[in-house]
């Protein structure tokens, strides 16, 4: 672990971000800005990886995670979070490849019986920012949510049980893999893990994007964290650790149509399975679940964190007034990719808004700054945390 565990402090904290393709954009831009505070507070070779507990993302969410938790030969961060951006512009296009009328036209009627790409590149390139690092050897706890389609139900990898259960302890490529696997649009994903020492020697997996069981994955990480807290797990021995007070959590999103008001139901009432499944350029049923998981979630962590009195440990940013090509989680073009930048620049400078549980849409919190000021306040926070931290082991 690159920062002592917050047993040595008074926070858990933790970094969620969302699924949403191309649209990981949002989220790499908004997390190069905040990694940017935490530098000028404590140094150029500051990473967000330093400063977390925690890391959890789902889908493309995942692989930003990944990407901010995977070791160099230095056992410190691969990337720093300002790479992230140009990541995405320089592999977006070949992973969601332009497609000429007549090669839509091909790939539509073979979306009927197949998967809209078939994933290779992304693969390729997965496996060769990870290699061969497990989860167990992340620098910060990841948690990355996945769907096993064979027995239905959601599987959680996580550092946590990596260490402990190597039949959990799976290559983060093949995690990466899965959890990207959006049904529709790339192939699902088999693998096996080993334990030539337990009584199970092996385990198979069958899954698909963790979108299906989590696309915002803040709660799942306070779910697993809070199971970790129960079972005795000395990292966090803070005297009250399962009391929600003690977390400080940043959730970032990439972004929903909601205000586009896409659909009606007048107009899907006449649709049957092709409509469902594709609408334009997006993929109604696919985007309706990503984004129903993903704001119930952001609205059971506010009523949480407000019935506690601790909305400031919370900070959720996303934007819901995302337009025609921006709101597709699969149109990388330079013109898209740009615009998406600019959204999530434009978000920054915004002030911070919270859901409405009764409406579901964002309004800005009176007598709050910036979304850009609140990462700097977090920032600080983040700091401070970790210099207790460590003024608490050297002391020992």
């Amino acid at each position: 672990m690159i920062s002592p565990p917050p047993s040595e402090g008074q926070l858990i904290t933790v970094l969620s971000i969302d699924g949403g393709g191309i649209r990981g954009l949002i989220p790499a831009t908004i997390l190069a800005c905040l990694e940017s505070k935490l530098q000028e507070l404590d140094g150029p070779d500051a990473r967000i990886a330093d400063y977390f507990d925690v890391i959890t993302g789902t889908s493309t969410g995942a692989l930003v995670a990944s990407m901010l938790a995977t070791p160099d030969e230095n056992k410190r961060p691969l990337f720093a979070a300002k790479d992230i951006s140009e990541f995405y512009l320089e592999n977006g296009p070949k992973i969601f490849p332009e497609k000429t009328f007549l090669a839509w036209l091909r790939n539509f009627i073979a979306s009927v019986t197949g998967p809209k790409y078939d994933g290779k590149f992304l693969h390729d390139k997965i496996k060769s920012i990870t290699g061969h690092v497990t989860i167990a050897d992340t620098v910060t706890n990841i948690i990355l949510p996945t769907f096993d389609i064979k027995f239905m139900q959601p599987v959680i990898f996580n550092t946590y049980e990596a260490k402990k259960q190597p039949l959990k302890n799976a290559h983060l490529s093949d995690i990466c893999i899965s959890t990207s696997a959006a049904p529709t649009y790339f192939p699902a994903h088999y693998f096996k893990t080993n334990d030539p020492s337990g009584k199970v020697h092996e385990r198979e997996y069958n899954l698909v994007d963790g979108g299906v069981a989590a696309n915002n994955p803040t709660m799942a990480a306070v779910s697993m964290i809070t199971k970790e807290v129960f079972r005795g797990n000395l990292d966090f021995n803070l005297g009250k650790p399962a009391e929600y007070r003690n977390y400080l959590i940043i959730s970032v999103g990439t972004g929903s149509a909601k205000l586009a008001e896409m659909y009606t139901a007048p107009d899907c009432a006449r649709w049957g399975l092709i409509h469902w499944l594709h609408d334009r350029c997006f993929t109604p049923i696919i985007d309706m679940f990503c984004h129903a998981s993903a704001d119930m979630v952001d609205i059971q962590a506010a009523v949480l964190f407000k019935a506690l009195g601790a909305e400031k440990n919370y900070l959720r940013i996303q934007d819901d007034s995302l337009l025609g090509d921006t709101a597709s989680v699969d149109i990388a073009t330079k013109k898209n990719m740009d615009a998406l930048i600019e959204i999530a620049n434009r978000l920054l400078k915004k002030k911070v808004a919270r859901v409405n549980i009764d409406t579901g849409r964002y309004e800005y919190v009176k007598d709050e700054g910036t979304n850009e000021e609140e990462l700097a306040r977090f920032a600080k926070e983040l700091s401070r945390e970790r210099k207790l931290r460590q003024t608490t082991i050297s002391s020992y």
